[in-house]
């Protein structure tokens, strides 16, 4: 890649659309000064001097997709309670449609609440339910995803798994079908409770730890050769187009069509990782969409998911950041 053909690349993002489905969130913030320890217990004291809520989980799936050009379209179903409200208010407030978001009664709005002391994280607190979603909600929110992709001109799907409950098997089975049929590459971030269930689609994008997990077997990471083979071993029995597993402080590996490539992380000043998995879907997913080679890919979802662990928090990727790093790559294909 050149640089004409990578400007043209990200100017293409603004004519796609990306439907999001998976576990939606707030993430809530309590962040000020450490100054002495409590007389109470011994643990920090945390004075607050700012309070914030920002979009997590799938919401920040969208967050990312939206600061890179795109247009998200996410899907969830979320509790009908206080926190609904302030979630819809930061939608709104982000100026994210909202009619891919289904209210129950029987569902809980998460809300992951961290303590940030200084620039570090003291404490998560999390307010949540992960039962599967019940057979009356399944369907009602299969009926909206479904609406949605008729109406729409979708350029990819991305499940975006948190095992809070928004997906199941029948879930799964029905989109990535709808997908087939339509011929809308489908990108996924699993997590453990359906990690095999996900079968046949165009990207599968675990981190390490999950994928150990999704196989019950851990690999020692200088044993390169036999975590090769069982990620090769595990796309051949799922039918993946394309496997993409990140491996924190030693970078990401790439699996497709027989070849595996891995490359280094890149160094940066690491701030916090939260969000960095929501960051690497989102840009993998646009450059499918754009035809990128799945290593071209790799190589700029990777300074991606570096450049936002350059924050303290959740925070989606900047667009003209990611392009002036990646001008500077030296594309070898």
């Amino acid at each position: 890649m050149n640089s004409t053909e990578i400007k043209q690349l990200f100017k293409s993002f603004a004519e796609m659309k990306v439907l999001i489905i998976g576990d939606v969130m707030i993430d809530a913030y309590f962040i000020g000064k450490v100054e002495r320890i409590s007389p109470e217990a011994p643990v920090p004291v945390v004075a607050v001097t700012k309070k914030e809520n920002r979009l997590g989980g799938a919401a920040n799936v969208a967050l990312n997709i939206q600061s890179m050009g795109a247009t998200p379209i996410l899907c969830s179903v979320v509790g009908d309670d206080e926190n609904a409200k302030v979630l819809s208010s930061l939608l709104k407030k982000s100026k994210m449609r909202e009619d891919g978001i289904l209210r129950r009664k029987s569902r809980t709005t998460t809300v992951k609440t961290r303590v940030i002391g200084g620039q570090h994280q003291m404490l998560r607190i999390d307010e949540e339910m992960d039962q599967d979603l019940n057979p009356k909600d399944t369907a009602d929110f299969l009926k909206n995803i479904k609406s949605i992709l008729q109406k729409e001109r979708v350029n990819a799907i991305v499940f975006e798994d948190y095992d809070k409950g928004a997906i199941n098997q029948e879930l799964i089975q029905e989109v990535i079908a709808i997908a087939k049929a339509k011929k809308i590459p489908v990108a996924v971030d699993p997590k453990h409770r359906h990690f095999n269930a996900y079968k046949g689609v165009s990207l599968f994008k675990p981190n390490r730890r999950e994928f150990e997990h999704g196989l019950k077997s851990d690999f020692v990471l200088d044993q390169q050769h036999a975590l090769f083979l069982a990620v090769s071993k595990f796309q051949r029995k799922q039918n993946i187009e394309t496997m993409l597993v990140t491996l924190s402080e030693s970078g990401m590996l790439v699996s497709h069509k027989n070849k595996l490539e891995k490359i280094p992380a890149h160094i940066r000043s690491i701030a916090d990782v939260s969000g960095a998995g929501d960051t690497v879907i989102s840009v993998a997913t646009l450059c499918l969409a754009g035809g990128l080679s799945p290593l071209n890919m790799l190589r700029i979802a990777n300074l991606a998911g570096g450049l936002v662990c350059e924050h303290v928090g959740v925070v989606p990727i900047d667009k003209k950041q990611l392009l002036e790093e990646t001008l500077k790559i030296k594309f070898t294909e």
